[in-house]
């Protein structure tokens, strides 16, 4: 990975920023600063961090270090593995939640710290001045105080320091490209086990979890919540001086931009949402099933570097069956993606609520090739549907599932393929027809008015 991971978002930074003296200007240091982490890291060499065997095969091997309010890493050490707690907030904080994360890991998914092999978890805290973030770097986490008017010091939450750890485990296992939706994903699996590992510290279950990420980071007066709200993405904040929370619960939402490294803070929302309501469904503690499902996705030989959405999702539910049986956790994880709109009903709709498209809009549907190599085409407007199609095919022309079909299509000699084209939704893609999941497949008949053999 070529970024440090910060749990505060560039553009919610980015907001303050704009804002007034002195919090802009605290703002601002703290996008120089990250800019410069991203560039150093880029360039440097990472020592090794492995702990010593015999402690290793015991507990975790902790050490944190105070900046002492500059960005001169790591610092002065101030308590190592065993010591006694400084009496510093901060310190002790971060000591705890390295010890809280590397126990849910431990105990429950049986890893041995980050690696899996005993690394050892290292920590700065008290970087720079007024420093609003808190962030890992890929050798260790580094903790900023927070500016005192918006954000507290950033040990405070255990699910932030569970989260930026998690990027490690992820560095170490699925290696998620930080960017477009691979990179969400990295985001949303560090808040999913950020999340989980406060809940599984606390004792909690999924129904009784208010699911917020950095809840104890925002300080009094400040209108929201936490960064971010996994259950309902959208809602953690809504202040005149951080903006309004724009994470997307579905795909219906999905932001495109070249910002945030293709809005990865912004769509994390999406996958956060899935793995929130299936964690709900289920019941319990949510880190015995659905957690067990994710995690055997991030440390599997499936997962891709560059894993979308939609792949994730389908790894997620074969995971959920290889663990479980057909039951109800694969089920939970199906309704789950289908709610947020990655994946399709049976008919191929995604539930993303309004229409998408311009019922108007014209869609040219053709079939093509088979051993007599004919074509038959049908032109309609989505308003001629009926209301079920006109669904399905909104769901289709809004969503993912065509250009993932698209990119996995392999022509096969003779077969039939399929070329949908809709000028308004900004569609046009060629499908081979042995690809085509039966619900999709069976919408293309009904459209051409033919039962397709």
């Amino acid at each position: 990975m070529s970024h440090p991971m910060q749990i505060v978002p560039p553009y919610l930074l980015q907001h303050l920023a704009e804002g007034t003296a002195p919090i802009a200007e605290l703002a601002r240091a703290t996008l120089v600063a990250d800019n410069g982490k991203r560039r150093a890291r880029e360039a440097g060499v990472r020592p090794s961090l492995r702990a010593p065997a015999a402690q290793a095969a015991t507990g975790p091997s902790r050490e944190i270090f105070d900046a002492h309010h500059t960005e001169d890493l790591p610092g002065t050490s101030v308590r190592a593995e065993g010591a006694a707690p400084t009496g510093d907030p901060a310190a002790d904080e971060a000591y705890d939640g390295f010890g809280a994360t590397w126990k849910l890991y431990d105990e429950v998914y049986g890893r041995n710290s980050i690696d899996g092999a005993g690394m050892r978890l290292l920590g700065s805290v008290h970087y720079g001045e007024g420093y609003q973030n808190a962030f890992w770097d890929g050798t260790r986490m580094v903790f900023g105080d927070g500016d005192g008017v918006i954000f507290g010091r950033f040990t405070a939450s255990l699910d932030v320091i569970g989260h930026e750890l998690t990027h490690g485990v992820t560095e170490h296992t699925a290696n998620l490209t930080y960017r477009n939706q691979s990179g969400a994903l990295n985001e949303s699996i560090s808040d999913v086990f950020g999340v989980l590992v406060a809940q599984y510290a606390a004792g909690e279950t999924a129904e009784a979890a208010d699911w917020l990420v950095g809840a104890e980071l925002l300080l009094p007066g400040v209108k929201g919540t936490a960064l971010r709200n996994m259950l309902h993405p959208g809602t953690a904040y809504d202040d005149p001086r951080l903006g309004k929370d724009p994470q997307p619960a579905d795909m219906s939402g999905y932001v495109k931009t070249t910002s945030d490294n293709g809005g990865v803070h912004y769509n994390s929302g999406i996958p956060n949402r899935a793995f929130a309501l299936a964690a709900t469904s289920l019941g319990g503690h949510a880190w015995e099933k659905a957690g067990q499902i994710w995690y055997d996705v991030l440390t599997g030989a499936e997962i891709a570097a560059d894993c979308d959405f939609a792949a994730f999702a389908e790894l997620t539910i074969d995971a959920a069956v290889a663990r479980f049986g057909d039951g109800a956790e694969a089920a939970a994880v199906r309704q789950a993606w289908l709610t947020v709109g990655v994946t399709a009903d049976a008919a191929g709709a995604t539930p993303s609520g309004d229409e998408q498209v311009d019922p108007h809009a014209q869609l040219l549907l053709r079939r093509s090739g088979g051993f007599a190599g004919l074509t038959r085409e049908r032109r309609r407007a989505l308003a001629d549907l009926d209301d079920e199609d006109r669904r399905a095919w909104n769901g289709l022309l809004a969503g993912e599932t065509l250009p993932r079909l698209a990119a996995a299509a392999e022509p096969k000699p003779d077969a039939y393929c399929y070329g949908v084209v809709c000028p308004q939704a900004d569609v046009d893609v060629e499908l081979a027809e042995s690809g085509l999941p039966a619900g999709v497949r069976r919408l293309f008949e009904r459209f051409l008015g033919e039962h397709v053999s």
